[in-house]
């Protein structure tokens, strides 16, 4: 039988700045922190996929990044992603986008912590 992968199961972004991007998740999105996490990161409980916050691992310059996660498209799973942006908006987040359709709700992007774009669909 041959070995299959399932599909994402951890996603974590690398900044540098930690204690700053925990606290935009928890305060702008409301993520909730898991009881434990390892040195160095902090791990929220959403689902079905883990998601974290981590110091950058060896070798991985984010100062020589032209923007970190470039090239990768991270979206997030919300209940109603208009009350989502017009929170972002009201707490002064970056380069938030018109709310748009998409085939799966409504969403926006925006610029979150050290430069990520992310992109917030649903409800």
């Amino acid at each position: 039988m041959t070995a299959t992968v399932e599909g994402p199961d951890f996603i974590a972004l690398q900044v540098k700045d930690v204690p700053a991007a925990a606290a935009f998740f928890e305060e702008r999105l409301g993520l909730r922190r898991a009881p434990a996490s390892p040195p160095g990161a902090v791990v929220f409980t959403t689902s079905p996929v883990p998601f974290a916050v981590r110091e950058p691992l060896p070798g991985v310059d984010l100062d020589g990044a032209a923007r970190p996660g470039l090239g990768v498209a991270l979206w997030l799973r919300a209940s109603d992603a208009s009350a989502v942006r017009e929170q972002l908006v009201r707490a002064g987040t970056e380069d938030v986008s018109p709310l748009q359709d998409s085939p799966f709700g409504p969403m926006f992007s925006f610029t979150g912590p050290e430069g990520y774009r992310l992109t917030v669909h649903g409800g």
